[in-house]
């Protein structure tokens, strides 16, 4: 065969080939026919001794091992008697060397070696580079699969030994660690770490092969013949290990900043190779995005998380009532429970701040609370609000909407008013509630909701029932548990704790001291009806917050309580006495006359048509201050 055609179907072979073998049990016959020999190999050494990693020939022949080492020093083509030896690629740390036996045409077959060479290591450099592209490939989907994994770590803890346990499979290390750096502490903190407490290892970090890296933001690679005294003793004494190989990349943040280094340890066979150098440095790529998004959704959460602390801490069921008392412990009771819950009580009461509580003192209270005043909601808005509606379902209907039994999937929804649910509205409610499932307006898809309802209405949903305003089935379905709060005028020693409370609250938004309350004003906050109830207290305490000029609530401040129509409420108890209720009206009426002449008493005696000798008498005897 000629040399030429031959070149041709060495190169040939290498492109239609992806590995040695096969390429070499197709070219080596071609050569020995070339050369006109008997056999032909490419051999290799290891340990000092010299076989055939291909052969095309008779079994059992014995290598010329001394002409093998002398083409490869010599780096040429070399002829010994019948056998020609050629080096393939001097460069490679282990170089193979390719030998023909010739009896009696060596020396002829020599040149057609030589000529033949050029095509074989151009053959051998595609080859191997396909090798090295196939390698790669399978290297980065193992890599892009780990990664994938690593977006569905929970914490940063099991993130970091996920990382470690990818990349000593990857690079074939028997270790791996990643150093996080911590700034403030001029510190490298090496997570997992095997034998240390708490599996974390606190080193300085300018020291070790881990902080030259973070110096110089150049990956480091350190072999068994390199200085070893780089590498950080104190953390091989510390974890009870050595350390013969060492690779370790920088950790960059999305902004190319360093805040780590991904370092693995003694590689299992051989040393670590630039290809594992190139295999960690990616992995370290997405390790770095990995530990941004994990460090970023730990953020959130615990932000989430001191937000619905701050939230729960403002829904307390305030009062030292023995209603109180129990309806607390039985919030506490249903909470944990998946009941549907019914909160009766007047208007003001706080049935949503119970809702609450029951929502925060759940496994739910991670996740949303939303309230609906179905009293809000007329019968073409109903499914809208509560199921959600597709974009063009209706004229207004601009973009997707999702309903409120979505958005609080997994969390509790709160349905106020629930005695002013239009007959349609019910029906409508009562299919989601038995089947899990809503339908958004102009859609078909069912969309399963896992929504915890708790109803509540100051309605007698009994009686609704007889009168067949209400559907019976919905309410046996909502009626689960029951929970009544009382009126604040049946549990009267609520009403300071409860007063307190909120001025002291609104005091803090104020920025001002908290007002202290006369016993007098005490007395009268504890005689008033409060039509109101708490909401009505409430209000009040937030204006006294913002209006009241004293540090000290005298009874006159409490006439901030009106009726709708705009008139004062009276705060004089029925149950007092003819003559100190009418001290008390008098009193009233004598500080609003005042307060209208804004102190000026002349006029405010001129009002009550008194002398103003006369006021001052009066007022003395009514036990009221008198200026002057």
């Amino acid at each position: 065969m000629e040399t030429a055609t031959l070149s041709y179907e060495i190169l040939l072979a290498a492109s239609e080939h992806d590995a040695l073998a096969p390429f070499w049990s197709r070219a080596l016959p071609g050569v020995l026919s070339c050369c006109r020999g008997d056999y032909a190999a490419v051999a290799s050494a290891s340990g000092g001794a010299w076989s055939a990693a291909a052969q095309a020939g008779p079994a059992g022949v014995v290598l010329p091992s001394e002409l093998l080492s002398e083409a490869l020093d010599a780096e040429r083509v070399t002829v010994r008697g019948d056998w020609i030896a050629a080096p393939l690629d001097c460069r490679a740390l282990s170089p193979d060397v390719l030998v023909v036996r010739a009896s009696g045409g060596a020396r002829a077959a020599g040149p057609i070696i030589e000529s033949l060479l050029p095509a074989v290591q151009q053959a051998l450099g595609s080859l191997r580079q396909r090798k090295r592209q196939t390698a790669r490939l399978a290297r980065l989907e193992s890599i892009l699969e780990i990664a994938g994994q690593w977006n569905q770590a929970e914490s940063m803890e099991t993130l970091l030994v996920h990382m470690a346990e990818a990349a000593t499979r990857l690079l074939g290390a028997d270790r791996a660690s990643i150093f996080l750096w911590d700034k403030p502490a001029r510190q490298l903190v090496g997570r997992p770490a095997l034998g240390v407490a708490g599996g974390e290892l606190r080193v300085p970090d300018d020291v070790g092969v881990v902080g030259q890296v973070l110096k110089s933001g150049e990956p480091r690679r350190l072999g068994r013949a390199d200085d070893r005294r780089e590498v950080n003793r104190k953390v091989d004494a510390a974890l009870h290990y050595q350390t013969d190989t060492l690779l370790c990349v920088p950790l960059r943040g999305k902004r190319g900043d360093l805040f780590g280094a991904f370092e693995a340890i003694n590689k299992l066979q051989g040393e670590f190779t630039p290809d594992d150098e190139a295999a960690l440095a990616e992995l370290a790529t997405h390790a770095s995005i990995a530990l941004e998004n994990t460090q970023e959704r730990e953020r959130l959460i615990e932000s989430r998380k001191q937000l619905v602390d701050q939230a729960a801490e403002g829904v307390q069921l305030i009062g030292e009532s023995p209603a109180i008392a129990a309806l607390r412990s039985t919030v506490l009771r249903v909470a944990g429970a998946e009941l549907s819950v019914l909160v009766l009580g007047e208007n003001g009461t706080g049935k949503e701040v119970v809702s609450q509580s029951i929502h925060y003192n759940s496994p739910r209270r991670n996740q949303p609370f939303i309230a609906v005043n179905c009293a809000a909601l007329s019968e073409t808005l109903l499914e809208s609000e509560l199921f959600g509606h597709e974009k063009g379902a209706f004229t207004d209907a601009q973009q997707t909407h999702r309903g409120k039994f979505e958005l609080a999937d997994g969390g509790t929804l709160f349905l106020d008013e629930i005695g002013d649910l239009s007959p349609g509205g019910q029906a409508k409610l009562l299919r989601v509630l038995e089947e899990k499932v809503v339908v958004r307006v102009g859609g078909s898809q069912q969309i399963h909701t896992d929504a915890r309802v708790i109803a509540a209405t100051n309605q007698d949903l009994g009686v609704m029932v007889r009168e067949r305003r209400f559907r019976q089935d919905l309410f046996y379905r909502l009626n689960v548990v029951t929970l009544s709060i009382p009126p604040l005028r049946e549990r009267r020693e609520d009403i300071l704790p409860l007063a307190e409370h909120f001025l002291r609250d609104f005091s803090r938004k104020a920025r001002r001291k908290t007002p202290r309350f006369s016993a007098e004003a005490r007395r009268r906050l504890e005689q008033h009806e409060w039509p109101g109830n708490v909401r009505e207290l409430r209000n009040l305490m937030e204006r006294l917050a913002y209006l009241a000029p004293a540090e000290k609530i005298e009874p006159e401040d409490l006439a901030f309580i009106l009726t709708p129509d705009g008139k004062p409420v009276s705060i004089i108890s029925a149950e007092l006495e003819l003559s100190e209720a009418t001290d008390r009206f008098q009193a009233e009426h004598i500080a609003q006359a005042i307060r209208r002449a804004h102190g000026n008493m002349s006029d405010a005696a001129e009002r009550l048509g008194l002398h103003r000798s006369n006021l001052y008498r009066k007022m003395r005897q009514l036990g009221m201050p008198v200026d002057g």
